[in-house]
């Protein structure tokens, strides 16, 4: 399994495009000093975390009801961009939620983009990826 490698940041910016550093943003969450208290919140530090190559935060905020036993991650694959398209439901007071989104990446000289469809669930005080659909 890989360890995060926060040398994969553009000038320490978080890569979920808040416009704050990786430390102050989604890194918090990766290091477990906080939860993300949204869904979309969890969906743009899922993204950081493919970004930074951290596949314990992915396990650890996938839902056990689907979550697989282990991660492998290509560090050859640039995730470039995250746009979120929408969003239905996922606040603070909700329990469940979805995300839709749009994450660029390039790979072996290719450019290519994932859309997904993506569902929470909050469990406690904790939101989780469900499952998706790509679209």
């Amino acid at each position: 399994m890989l360890s995060p490698d926060p040398s994969r940041l553009r000038n320490g910016a978080c890569p979920c495009l808040s416009g704050e550093t990786y430390e102050q943003c989604c890194g918090r969450f990766h290091r477990g000093d906080a939860d993300a208290p949204t869904a979309e919140q969890l969906m743009r530090s899922r993204y950081s975390a493919f970004v930074v190559l951290d596949p314990d935060y992915l396990l650890r905020t996938w839902h056990p009801s689907t979550r697989p036993a282990s991660m492998d991650l290509d560090p050859e694959l640039q995730w470039r961009r995250l746009d979120i398209l929408g969003t239905s439901q996922g606040g603070p007071l909700d329990t469940v939620g979805t995300v839709e989104f749009a994450a660029h990446f390039r790979h072996d000289g290719e450019r290519g983009v994932q859309r997904e469809l993506s569902r929470f669930v909050r469990e406690g005080k904790r939101w989780f990826y469900v499952d998706g659909d790509v679209r």
